[in-house]
Protein backbone atom coordinates (compact mmCIF):
# COMPACT_ATOMS: atom_id res chain seq x y z
CA UNK A 1 0.00 0.00 0.00
CA UNK A 2 2.75 2.50 0.91
CA UNK A 3 4.78 1.25 -2.05
CA UNK A 4 1.84 2.01 -4.35
CA UNK A 5 1.69 5.59 -3.01
CA UNK A 6 5.42 6.06 -3.47
CA UNK A 7 5.21 4.71 -7.04
CA UNK A 8 2.33 7.08 -7.88
CA UNK A 9 3.95 10.08 -6.19
CA UNK A 10 5.77 11.94 -8.99
CA UNK A 11 6.70 15.62 -9.28
CA UNK A 12 3.89 17.09 -11.37
CA UNK A 13 4.24 20.54 -12.90
CA UNK A 14 1.01 20.96 -14.87
CA UNK A 15 -2.42 20.99 -13.26
CA UNK A 16 -6.11 21.53 -13.86
CA UNK A 17 -5.98 24.98 -12.29
CA UNK A 18 -9.78 25.20 -12.05
CA UNK A 19 -9.91 22.07 -9.83
CA UNK A 20 -10.68 23.48 -6.40
CA UNK A 21 -8.88 22.16 -3.33
CA UNK A 22 -10.63 22.91 -0.07
CA UNK A 23 -8.85 24.47 2.90
CA UNK A 24 -9.86 21.44 4.97
CA UNK A 25 -7.91 19.19 2.57
CA UNK A 26 -4.81 21.34 3.05
CA UNK A 27 -5.25 21.15 6.83
CA UNK A 28 -5.44 17.34 6.59
CA UNK A 29 -2.19 17.32 4.61
CA UNK A 30 -0.47 19.57 7.15
CA UNK A 31 -1.67 17.25 9.91
CA UNK A 32 0.28 14.44 8.21
CA UNK A 33 3.35 16.68 8.26
CA UNK A 34 2.72 17.52 11.92
CA UNK A 35 2.65 13.83 12.80
CA UNK A 36 5.92 13.16 10.95
CA UNK A 37 9.37 12.98 12.53
CA UNK A 38 10.86 16.18 13.93
CA UNK A 39 14.41 16.50 15.28
CA UNK A 40 14.21 16.42 19.07
CA UNK A 41 10.42 16.68 18.62
CA UNK A 42 10.87 20.45 18.70
CA UNK A 43 8.32 20.88 15.89
CA UNK A 44 9.74 24.13 14.49
CA UNK A 45 7.82 23.96 11.23
CA UNK A 46 4.91 26.28 10.52
CA UNK A 47 2.71 26.46 7.44
CA UNK A 48 0.97 29.07 5.32
CA UNK A 49 -1.87 27.53 3.33
CA UNK A 50 -3.35 28.92 0.15
CA UNK A 51 -6.24 27.65 -1.94
CA UNK A 52 -7.41 31.10 -3.04
CA UNK A 53 -6.78 31.85 -6.71
CA UNK A 54 -5.69 35.46 -6.11
CA UNK A 55 -3.25 34.50 -3.36
CA UNK A 56 -2.02 31.56 -5.45
CA UNK A 57 -1.20 33.94 -8.31
CA UNK A 58 0.97 36.01 -5.97
CA UNK A 59 2.73 32.88 -4.69
CA UNK A 60 3.19 31.54 -8.25
CA UNK A 61 5.01 34.73 -9.21
CA UNK A 62 7.53 34.15 -6.38
CA UNK A 63 8.41 30.52 -7.08
CA UNK A 64 9.83 28.58 -9.97
CA UNK A 65 8.24 25.33 -11.03
CA UNK A 66 10.01 23.58 -13.91
CA UNK A 67 8.89 25.06 -17.21
CA UNK A 68 6.79 27.74 -15.47
CA UNK A 69 3.23 26.50 -16.07
CA UNK A 70 0.94 28.81 -18.04
CA UNK A 71 -2.28 30.30 -16.73
CA UNK A 72 -4.81 27.46 -16.55
CA UNK A 73 -2.07 24.91 -15.70
CA UNK A 74 -0.94 26.29 -12.35
CA UNK A 75 -1.44 24.56 -9.00
CA UNK A 76 -4.73 24.99 -7.15
CA UNK A 77 -3.02 25.21 -3.76
CA UNK A 78 0.24 25.81 -1.94
CA UNK A 79 1.46 24.77 1.48
CA UNK A 80 4.38 27.05 2.29
CA UNK A 81 6.68 25.33 4.79
CA UNK A 82 8.43 27.67 7.21
CA UNK A 83 10.97 27.19 9.97
CA UNK A 84 10.45 29.14 13.20
CA UNK A 85 13.91 30.45 14.11
CA UNK A 86 12.74 31.19 17.66
CA UNK A 87 12.29 27.46 18.18
CA UNK A 88 15.43 26.26 16.39
CA UNK A 89 18.18 27.92 14.36
CA UNK A 90 18.42 25.21 11.70
CA UNK A 91 15.90 22.68 10.52
CA UNK A 92 17.90 19.67 9.39
CA UNK A 93 15.74 17.51 7.19
CA UNK A 94 12.47 18.14 9.03
CA UNK A 95 11.00 20.14 6.15
CA UNK A 96 11.89 17.43 3.61
CA UNK A 97 10.19 14.78 5.73
CA UNK A 98 7.15 17.01 6.20
CA UNK A 99 6.92 17.83 2.49
CA UNK A 100 7.13 14.15 1.54
CA UNK A 101 4.32 13.35 3.99
CA UNK A 102 2.25 16.12 2.41
CA UNK A 103 2.89 14.77 -1.10
CA UNK A 104 2.07 11.18 -0.13
CA UNK A 105 -1.18 12.40 1.44
CA UNK A 106 -2.00 14.40 -1.69
CA UNK A 107 -1.34 11.33 -3.83
CA UNK A 108 -3.65 9.27 -1.65
CA UNK A 109 -6.37 11.88 -2.27
CA UNK A 110 -5.94 11.64 -6.06
CA UNK A 111 -3.93 14.86 -6.23
CA UNK A 112 -0.34 15.52 -7.14
CA UNK A 113 2.25 18.15 -6.64
CA UNK A 114 5.79 19.36 -6.72
CA UNK A 115 8.01 20.15 -3.74
CA UNK A 116 9.33 23.56 -4.79
CA UNK A 117 12.58 24.92 -3.40
CA UNK A 118 13.20 27.48 -6.16
CA UNK A 119 11.72 30.42 -4.26
CA UNK A 120 12.30 34.16 -4.42
CA UNK A 121 12.30 34.21 -0.64
CA UNK A 122 12.51 37.97 -0.06
CA UNK A 123 9.72 38.57 -2.55
CA UNK A 124 7.49 35.85 -1.06
CA UNK A 125 8.15 37.10 2.48
CA UNK A 126 7.01 40.55 1.43
CA UNK A 127 3.85 39.51 -0.43
CA UNK A 128 2.78 37.22 2.43
CA UNK A 129 3.72 39.82 5.10
CA UNK A 130 5.80 37.22 6.88
CA UNK A 131 7.70 38.10 10.09
CA UNK A 132 11.51 37.68 10.03
CA UNK A 133 11.38 34.91 12.64
CA UNK A 134 10.23 32.51 9.90
CA UNK A 135 12.61 31.06 7.35
CA UNK A 136 10.94 30.07 4.09
CA UNK A 137 12.02 26.48 3.44
CA UNK A 138 9.78 24.97 0.75
CA UNK A 139 6.62 25.76 -1.18
CA UNK A 140 4.89 22.50 -2.13
CA UNK A 141 2.48 23.10 -5.01
CA UNK A 142 -0.62 20.91 -5.08
CA UNK A 143 -3.30 20.27 -7.67
CA UNK A 144 -5.03 17.81 -9.94
CA UNK A 145 -2.31 16.84 -12.45
CA UNK A 146 -2.93 17.10 -16.17
CA UNK A 147 0.19 15.03 -16.76
CA UNK A 148 0.63 11.29 -16.70
CA UNK A 149 3.93 10.00 -15.37
CA UNK A 150 5.24 6.45 -15.40
CA UNK A 151 8.34 4.86 -13.92
CA UNK A 152 10.57 3.03 -16.37
CA UNK A 153 13.32 0.61 -15.34
CA UNK A 154 16.78 2.17 -15.26
CA UNK A 155 19.31 -0.17 -16.79
CA UNK A 156 23.08 -0.06 -16.33
CA UNK A 157 23.50 1.69 -19.68
CA UNK A 158 20.46 3.95 -19.38
CA UNK A 159 20.76 7.63 -18.50
CA UNK A 160 18.34 8.73 -15.76
CA UNK A 161 16.87 11.29 -18.13
CA UNK A 162 13.18 12.14 -17.95
CA UNK A 163 11.43 12.32 -21.31
CA UNK A 164 7.96 12.73 -22.84
CA UNK A 165 6.64 10.33 -25.45
CA UNK A 166 4.35 11.19 -28.38
CA UNK A 167 1.31 10.61 -26.10
CA UNK A 168 2.63 13.32 -23.74
CA UNK A 169 3.37 10.74 -21.04
CA UNK A 170 6.35 11.63 -18.87
CA UNK A 171 8.75 8.71 -18.42
CA UNK A 172 10.88 8.73 -15.26
CA UNK A 173 13.68 6.13 -15.27
CA UNK A 174 14.29 4.69 -11.80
Amino acid sequence: MLRDLVLKNRSYRRFHQEHRIELETLKELVDLARLSASGGNQQPLKYILSCDSKRNAVISASIGIGGNPAEGERPSAYINVLGDKKIRGSFGCDHGIAAQSIMLGATEKGLGGCIVGNIKRDELRQVLSMPEQYEILLAPAIGKPTETAVIDPLGPDTAPRVYWDDQNVRHVPK
